[in-house]
């Protein structure tokens, strides 16, 4: 029997309705149904001297709090491979908890089982959202007190260039690259790593389609640079602001695309772009910090407006995509 159309234009509505409360819980718009990404309590980064982190013992050395999917701290465990801080700086993995909306922590550190707890631990006030990446140092024999040092990944980067690195660890913002690295980070960080939450998130056709516009506008910018003067975003040399666009730009197919609609062009349409993607997951130590699997399990599972079912669909392999020459 079919359902009477006045009961299929209710529903309708009221889903349509419910949706739009959902939306604003998971990112706010403003009037035209623009998503506004949240602002966040960002800190000053303070880097300890590093004669002074050099002589801590294991247990003393600061963490850098990131999580697998979060492209943000994607950033920050990229700088740390590449720079090779392991010998001062140590990783520690926060999970997505769905069902509780926030970062946990398994096992707990400095008695904390979650984010939220560790960052009240460091003596941030009470509506400071707790997000990652973070750095965090939990004290030295003459100062137990743990502090949060940074937790805005693009002070990040730039701190975790300066912090002191492995043997041939490689300057990321080399003397003459930095106005460079400002106008990549002026164009990209609005129109593509925030461009693809507009996209998303977007609350109207006009709100989208502005999105979308500017996405693709911005990575035919990209395109034309890196075919003029490639193979790195700023020359011949890799830095910051490569480091800063992959994240985004290796969870295109398995992400962006099929969920925030991020599909007026595909990737292979930018062969240049292509290219350049294929020789970052190539460097060294890159390829372990991309995990397609839980990038497809935590925003497919957790961003319930926009997949109500919670399907989690299939997606490439990724080292078989990346591998893959463009059309």
């Amino acid at each position: 029997m079919a359902v009477p159309p006045l009961v299929v234009a209710t529903a309708r509505e009221g889903w349509r309705w419910q949706w739009r409360q959902l939306m604003q819980g998971l990112g706010p718009a403003d009037a035209e149904g623009r998503y506004v990404r949240p602002p966040s309590d960002r800190l000053e980064v303070t880097v300890p001297r590093s004669e002074e982190l050099l002589g801590r013992s294991l247990q003393q050395r600061p963490r850098l709090v990131i999580g697998r999917s979060c492209p943000w701290a994607h950033r920050t465990w990229l700088m740390h491979r590449l720079r090779r801080l392991e010998g001062t700086l140590t990783l520690l993995m926060a999970q997505a908890d769905h069902r509780a909306g926030r970062w946990s922590l398994a096992p707990s550190w400095l008695g904390c089982d979650s984010l939220l707890a560790l960052y009240r631990h460091c003596g941030t006030p009470p509506h400071h959202r707790a997000t990652v990446p973070a750095l965090v140092d939990p004290g030295n024999d003459a100062d137990i007190t743990p502090r949060l040092l940074g937790n805005d990944s693009a002070a990040l980067s730039e701190a975790l260039n300066r912090w002191p690195g492995g043997d041939g660890a490689p300057d990321l913002a080399p003397q003459g690259t930095q106005e460079a690295i400002e106008r990549w980070q002026t164009l990209l960080q609005p129109a593509v790593n925030d461009g693809v939450y507009r996209c998303g998130f977007a609350r109207t056709q006009k709100a989208y389609d502005e999105a979308s516009d500017a996405l693709f506008a911005a990575l035919d910018q990209v395109e034309a640079a890196l075919q003029r003067k490639g193979p790195w975003l700023c020359g011949a040399q890799l830095t910051i602001a490569d480091v800063r666009l992959f994240p985004t730009l290796i969870r295109w197919e398995l992400v962006y695309a099929p969920l925030f609609g991020c599909s007026a062009r595909p990737l292979w349409m930018f062969p240049a772009l292509w290219r350049w993607r294929q020789r970052f997951y190539a460097l060294p130590g890159v390829a372990g910090t991309c995990d397609g699997e839980a990038w497809r399990r935590d925003y497919f599972g957790a961003l319930f407006p926009l997949n109500p079912g919670g399907l989690v669909p299939a997606g490439p392999d990724l080292n078989t995509l990346i591998s893959g020459a463009p059309h």
